[in-house]
């Protein structure tokens, strides 16, 4: 099995969701791409503004790829809309569990519920970057979505960035995972990378600092 992220090793993902803590991501390389703080707190708050607004782009049944303690499919369900997230980590699905919000342990790339009946695909919060390798990742939403469904994708600001890398995960206690592949796109970047894909980027906009892309099935 392909490592995740911040999981193996002291679990420092596992316990900063306990405790709302910070996580480090520590490249592997040693500094040619830089370390990036990553406040576990925002991802099990209610959903901000911004939040809401990517929702409001999208339509149900829609399924939260990375979805950790919920509060995309808390939103998506407070929209209205039918939701579930998927996350590999069993810290995160007991955390969403527990709120109420449905939500399966797996990996993207295991057979899920609905595959072809997606409306809306979520990757936020970086999930982009899962399994270090977007173009994969593009191929597992066009597979999941229906006919007439969007992918709505979080980017890097940086139009131009594409930066495949193993990186671990430090918590604030100082525990570190194990390593795992991770990735970072752009707008540019994605659009290009979509071209050998089943999709293809039809807008991209920014939001109080946030980038976003809608990506849609060709044809």
């Amino acid at each position: 099995m392909t490592p995740t992220f911040g999981a193996g090793g002291g679990e420092p993902y596992a316990r900063a969701l306990q405790n709302d803590g910070l996580l480090l991501l520590v490249p592997d390389d040693g500094g040619s791409t830089d370390s990036l703080i990553m406040d576990v707190s925002r991802w099990s708050a209610t959903a901000d503004a911004t939040d809401m607004s990517l929702i409001e782009e999208g339509s149900g049944p829609l399924l939260d790829i990375g979805c950790g303690p919920g509060r995309m499919v808390a939103a998506a369900l407070t929209a209205g809309y039918s939701a579930l997230g998927v996350d590999v980590s069993q810290a995160a699905v007991d955390l969403a569990r527990r709120s109420g919000i449905p939500a399966l342990r797996a990996s993207v790339f295991d057979p899920l519920p609905r595959e072809g009946e997606w409306m809306t695909v979520l990757l936020v919060d970086g999930n982009i970057g899962i399994g270090g390798d977007p173009t994969a990742l593009l191929e597992r939403c066009a597979e999941l979505l229906s006919p007439h469904g969007s992918a709505l994708i979080e980017l890097q600001n940086d139009p131009a960035a594409d930066r495949s890398y193993g990186c671990t995960i430090v918590g604030d206690e100082g525990y570190v995972s194990d390593s795992f592949p991770w990735s970072e796109i752009g707008s540019d970047a994605l659009a290009r990378r979509a071209t050998g894909t089943a999709l293809v980027m039809t807008e991209s906009w920014c939001r109080d600092g946030r980038s976003f892309a809608r990506l849609v099935k060709r044809g």
